[in-house]
């Protein structure tokens, strides 16, 4: 069975940090709900291990809201490399 997870987002409260997991493919039309789970003032982790792919707005949010505080973990190969470039 070949199941197709979009993008999955989950959050957890671990104190005054707030845990989001995402895995799957992180697209546009994901980045609305992304960015409401991570506007409540509380310092975000961004635990991206499970990230398949993202697309360019996606990576936008991740480096937005990398630039506005949130620790960003678990990046690898194209995901990293993305988020490593200058955006512009």
């Amino acid at each position: 069975m070949n199941t197709h997870v979009d993008c999955w987002i989950g959050v957890v409260q671990d104190g005054n940090r707030r845990v989001v997991r995402l895995a799957g493919h992180l697209s546009d039309a994901h980045v609305p709900d992304l960015l409401r789970v991570c506007s409540d003032g509380r310092a975000v982790y961004l635990d991206v291990t499970d990230l398949v792919s993202a697309d360019a707005v996606g990576i936008d949010s991740l480096r937005r809201l990398r630039d506005s505080g949130a620790t960003v973990v678990g990046a690898h190969g194209i995901i990293q490399l993305k988020l490593d470039l200058p955006s512009g």
